[in-house]
């Protein structure tokens, strides 16, 4: 089955913002990278995405540019909860909170928030729900990097600690065989 990977574009964020969950806008204008996106997907897609705003957007553009089967949000798409570090500078978070996370992001949960762990738990719950069951019907999933990074960990049994080894640009389009 065909798999779409879809990152949002560009948020309003200033380089440096910590912003997993936190609800951001989008950089404007993005139209033209909208329509970018656009012209890499199925006409015809089961359309899959994060309920965050920055997401949504682009998924709506999507929904009216083709013609999709159906269009979902889930909250296990979102990105990684950043707890108490949401909207704070990277160099504002303590270092002995941030040190020991950037030692092992895949394990250290972050103050009151989720481990990558948890977050590859969430992402393979809503794989086995929705993307396992065979089917021949191409799938697009709008959501951020940290999800994105776990979907291709679960297709290619990369470790997680290697995760970031796949590179995933703002509005990137990544296509997988699931």
């Amino acid at each position: 089955m065909e798999v779409y990977l879809v990152r949002h574009t560009e948020t309003t964020c200033e380089k440096g913002i910590c912003y997993g969950q936190s609800d951001v806008d989008l950089a404007v204008p993005f139209e033209t990278v909208f329509d970018e996106i656009v012209s890499q997907l199925p006409s015809e897609a089961l359309l899959f995405s994060s309920p965050l705003k920055r997401c949504v957007t682009l998924t709506e553009y999507i929904q009216h540019k083709t013609n999709p089967i159906s269009m979902v949000t889930d909250g296990r798409l979102m990105e990684m909860n950043f707890g108490d570090w949401e909207l704070k500078n990277w160099e504002a978070i303590p270092s002995e909170q941030l040190n020991p996370w950037m030692e092992d992001f895949v394990t250290t949960q972050v103050p009151n928030g989720e481990s990558f762990t948890a977050l590859h738990e969430r992402v393979g719950a809503f794989l086995n729900e929705h993307i396992l069951n065979p089917k021949n019907t191409p799938v697009v999933i709008v959501s951020h990097a940290g999800v994105i990074r776990s979907i291709l960990c679960h297709q290619s049994a990369l470790p997680l600690k290697d995760a970031f080894n796949n590179k995933v640009a703002f509005g990137q389009v990544i296509k997988i065989e699931y």
